[in-house]
């Protein structure tokens, strides 16, 4: 039969992964999971690791905020190493050093040797995690490539959600001396099998002469930035410390922009691309990640030691009042294309409306509610929680990459991941400082939660309106206000050239 002209045409066919890419895919999201679940996990074990290694708050702030440190600075020169000499053995030698001193970390006696360990983990998962998003923009294009970047993301925030619950049930089963232990030696099976699998299922090596480059000053500025802001928190150095700090800061960052542009004139390519800091929608939706990543992994170790230390709960109480968030993340990342298909970017907007209005009811919740009745409120918060990062946490990376300038989309990616990652290691370190040495005052474990979780809902709420400038922003340059399928987490993004979708480590 004809077809009549006022028939809509069928809908074309959706791209699928073959056997080969399909196999590609499992090794990244394996390697993904098993790098990004390791900090969430150690969030339950924290109170128990403190009473065995008799660690101080300073210990306990590098143990944590370390590891995203230096998983945040070895992004982008382990893309460059990628990019020139090939991706595949950076990727099992990556693993074979975190699965490695996950093994020291859980023999450690002494603190300062797992954060010295904590360190060495997060470069291993930093080179890992940068030959990943390479491999993935290698090997896709196109709807594939934009699909396989989403399940990247989507995993990314699975892995955060469930750590606290696995991390409880490993405590639970064998104690807290041997429990806290046990979730680093966790990591060992599952970075062997993945180790194994990368060296028999990753592409070849295809080494490539661009961008050979490695701007190590602008990366040793940063580093030196980061530290700058994370050290006040890890020792408070009082009215006069505080102040030099802010001005080492205002000089570090001047010397960083003066850099990249010196740098960038030269010829070379510099850490952050002088076209990054040039889009608005990209900057500004990178703030909001940043916001929203740091404010969520700070608010989840927070929340872990109020409720063994503040509450007396087990770990695996503590994990059971944290395992809605995982549920509601998984369900909402997995339904936000929907959403986004209806609201367009507003969707960031509110998701992040919402994680700022839960993290503030959870402080006022804590602060004057009926002790009995805390665990119950606050998973119920986590429910809620969880289901507004998982419908902006993705959709709001999809958005920030599609606006990456054509001449920067391959660093974009790479450095959105430092971005979040160093974003992370301050807020860990000024919210646990903030969380300890309230108690540790005599405040009282509920004052202090009630007033780091304030803090949190503060920085949700800066990133409220850095999303309402950047959707402001994106308008001006000719994004559809609710354009729906180009913005969704897996769907291919018009206007994005298929041969520099986004991505790192390039």
């Amino acid at each position: 039969m004809k077809r009549s002209t006022a028939d809509p045409a069928p809908a074309a066919p959706r791209a699928r992964f073959d056997a080969a890419g399909r196999r590609v895919l499992l090794v990244c999201v394996a390697g993904g999971f098993t790098t990004l679940l390791d900090q969430s996990v150690l969030n339950t074990s924290i109170p128990a690791l403190r009473e065995a290694l008799h660690a101080q708050p300073a210990h306990l702030q590098w143990i944590v905020a370390g590891y995203s440190l230096a998983f945040g600075l070895a992004l982008v020169p382990g893309g460059r190493l990628g990019d020139v000499r090939g991706r595949k053995w950076f990727f099992v030698a990556g693993l074979a050093l975190f699965t490695s001193v996950s093994v020291l970390s859980a023999t450690a006696t002494e603190p300062w040797v797992l954060v010295a360990a904590r360190l060495l983990q997060g470069a291993g998962a930093g080179l890992v995690n940068s030959q990943m998003i390479g491999t993935l923009q290698d090997v896709f294009a196109g709807q594939l490539r934009a699909r396989a970047l989403g399940m990247y993301a989507v995993t990314g925030g699975l892995a955060f959600a469930l750590g606290p619950p696995i991390g409880g049930a490993v405590l639970a089963a064998v104690g807290p001396e041997a429990g806290w232990r046990l979730t680093f030696l966790l990591n060992v099976p599952f970075g062997l099998a993945t180790a194994a699998l990368a060296a028999r299922w990753l592409p070849r090596p295809r080494p490539s002469a661009r961008h050979a480059d490695l701007d190590l000053v602008g990366l040793l500025l940063v580093g030196a930035l980061t530290l700058v802001l994370m050290l006040p928190f890890v020792q408070p150095p009082g009215w006069t410390g505080w102040l030099a700090f802010a001005v080492g800061a205002c000089l570090l960052l001047g010397a960083l922009a003066w850099w990249q542009r010196r740098y960038a004139r030269a010829g070379g390519h510099p850490l952050i691309h002088p076209a990054l800091t040039r889009s608005a929608p990209y900057a500004l939706g990178t703030a909001v990640a940043m916001a929203q990543f740091g404010s969520s992994v700070a608010a989840g170790l927070v929340l872990a030691m109020f409720l063994q230390d503040g509450l007396g709960l087990s770990p695996m109480g503590a994990a059971l009042v944290a395992l809605p968030s995982a549920v509601s993340m998984g369900v909402a990342s997995a339904l936000a294309w929907r959403v986004v298909q209806r609201f367009g970017r507003r969707t960031v907007t509110a998701g992040m409306a919402g994680s700022a209005l839960v993290m503030l009811t959870g402080g006022l919740v804590v602060r004057w509610g009926p002790t009995g009745a805390l665990p119950w409120l606050l998973a119920a918060l986590q429910l809620l929680g969880g289901a507004a990062v998982g419908v902006m946490g993705a959709t709001n990376q999809a958005y920030v990459l599609r606006h990456a300038p054509a001449e920067a989309a391959g660093v974009s990616g790479a450095i959105l991941q430092m971005a979040q990652r160093i974003a992370a290691a301050v807020s860990v370190s000024a919210l646990s400082g903030v969380y300890l040495r309230a108690t540790a005052g005599g405040g009282g474990h509920r004052s202090a939660y009630a007033y780091a979780s304030g803090v949190c809902a503060a920085v949700a709420a800066l990133a409220v309106l850095a999303s309402v400038y950047a959707g402001r922003a994106a308008a001006r340059e000719g994004e559809a206000p609710a354009a729906g399928a180009e913005a969704v987490p897996g769907a291919p993004a018009p206007g994005v050239r298929e041969d520099a979708a986004p991505g790192g480590g390039r």
